[in-house]
């Protein structure tokens, strides 16, 4: 049930009877994490491929899982082991050390470091791994601190914990039933990003970028133009740029909009080892049942 008050920053939840939080959630409670994960498998031969057209075959057997997935399930699996962020981001990029695309520079090197320490980065990847962050249901608040923490542990820089508490405060607006309407504007307020751009004017101009301040608004407004999630991930992916990531954030959104087709859920979760299976299918339990397995 929502409770509002006037502005943006002062949206509140409370709890009802039957402990539902979040009002638009009953349909949308298996797409967790799932659209960053397809956002990365589609984009996955994109990134360094660009591609500005919106027809194109969305899996293929070029594609498959990044550093994006990695991250995103060691932020979740974080969450149910009640475990720091870094410690969790340290342990799953090391047993995956050389993903498709690899891992930034500066994130490599911390990954490989034995004593990594945050290095005041604003990159996009405090954004594409925050998901599971948006799905909590203590309310936006909250919601809002663990993307924080999940972002500080690397991406300490403003910019960058800003790129990720934005997705996470856009999963959780549209989870209580905002409009896309009300989510441009409560984001635009509260976080100061231009999403008035068009995916049109960003195609014309785009280039390699991997800075929250340009990917997070281009991956909100790929999602403001859409019309169903596999159009979300299609636009984003046609945008051109880091094409993976953005597909990522994108998808992270749209997820909790949009019905997921179970055919691109059963193909990009087709694309994962065991081990990463594991914990998503684990979140989506917790999700479900409020136990951590």
């Amino acid at each position: 049930m929502e409770s509002k008050t006037e502005g943006p920053t002062k949206i509140e939840f409370v709890r009802s009877t039957g402990g539902c939080l979040f009002e638009n959630e009953n349909n949308l409670k298996n797409n967790i994490m799932l659209g960053a994960i397809i956002g990365d498998v589609v984009g996955s031969r994109f990134e360094f491929n660009n591609t500005n057209t919106l027809n194109f075959e969305l899996f293929t057997p070029e594609s498959t899982f990044t550093d994006d997935t990695i991250c995103t399930i060691a932020v979740a699996d974080a969450i149910l082991k009640d475990i720091p962020f870094g410690e969790s981001l340290h342990y799953w990029c090391r047993k995956y050390p050389y993903p498709k695309g690899g891992y930034g520079g500066s994130f490599a090197g911390w990954v490989h470091s034995d004593n990594p320490k945050p290095y005041n980065s604003y990159g996009n990847g405090s954004a594409m791994r925050v998901s599971a962050c948006g799905w909590l249901e203590e309310g936006p608040n909250v919601i809002s601190q663990y993307a924080k923490k999940s972002a500080e542990c690397t991406h300490n820089h403003p910019e960058g914990v800003k790129g990720a508490v934005a997705v996470a405060d856009c999963i959780a607006f549209l989870r209580i039933g905002l409009s896309k309407k009300e989510l441009k504007n409560h984001i635009t307020l509260l976080h100061g990003y231009n999403l008035n751009q068009t995916c049109k004017d960003i195609r014309a101009g785009n280039s390699f970028n991997e800075t929250c301040q340009v990917t997070v608004p281009q991956s909100i407004v790929a999602f403001l133009e859409s019309t169903d999630f596999e159009s979300s991930i299609r636009l984003a992916v046609s945008l051109g740029g880091d094409s993976d990531t953005i597909a990522a954030i994108t998808g992270s959104i749209a997820e909790a909009f949009y019905p997921i087709p179970h055919y691109m859920k059963e193909r990009a979760l087709s694309k994962l080892p065991t081990d990463l299976l594991n914990v998503y299918s684990n979140f989506l339990y917790y999700k479900a049942t409020g136990i951590k397995l």
